[in-house]
């Protein structure tokens, strides 16, 4: 398989195809952790290790247990259970490494679980034909990288929002503008701008 093809999936899924910005997906963490730095590249480091490990499991849950025995019906189900079962771990190292991190992420962090863009990556792996393409094997290697992406495409997202949100609290923003109609703003012109990576790759 040529290097290409994970090079095309990485950028279409992190720029072109940005799960945030232009799938509107994960737009509960996007606003909700996006006030400091700190805890956007917090939340950002969890989803990525989320994002990446459960949709290489659920590619391999799918391919070999639930096509094989006819109920790929279940799949949802299926995902969200590796998903929370990550999600735990995720939680207990966060919250046994950095307490502070932990509380500031808050309720946002057991949410990983119903994110949105986490389980749309999954079904996207299973549902965008890679095996088929590929094979079942080489299509793991394009969901994971694909995946990854995704994930980074999150984190870049997230970050830059952040460093912005941070930098709008010293400015004039009239007091009608101030704190979330003013982010929803900047998040429509970031929007904007990724739109303009579209036909890239």
């Amino acid at each position: 398989m040529s290097p290409t093809v994970f090079f095309v999936a990485i950028v279409s899924s992190m720029l072109v195809n940005n799960i945030v910005l232009l799938r509107f997906l994960g737009i509960c963490p996007f606003l909700g952790v996006s006030k400091r730095s700190e805890t956007a590249v917090g939340m950002s480091a969890a989803v990525m290790f989320v994002m990446v490990v459960s949709s290489v499991l659920t590619y391999l849950i799918y391919y070999y247990i639930l096509e094989p025995f006819e109920i790929p019906y279940i799949s949802t189900i299926a995902f969200i259970l590796v998903i929370a079962s990550l999600v735990q771990l995720v939680e207990m190292f966060i919250k046994k490494i950095s307490k502070k991190l932990y509380k500031s992420l808050g309720i946002y962090l057991p949410l990983i679980v119903t994110n949105c863009a986490i389980i749309g990556i999954a079904e996207t792996n299973v549902r965008e034909g890679y095996a088929t393409e590929y094979g079942v094997l080489p299509g793991l290697g394009v969901a994971t990288v694909s995946a990854l992406g995704a994930a980074l495409g999150f984190a870049l997202v997230i970050f830059a929002f952040s460093t912005i949100r941070e930098r709008l609290e010293a400015a004039d923003v009239p007091p009608a503008w101030k704190g979330i109609p003013i982010s929803l703003v900047i998040a429509g012109i970031m929007a904007l701008a990724f739109l303009g990576l579209e036909g890239l790759v």
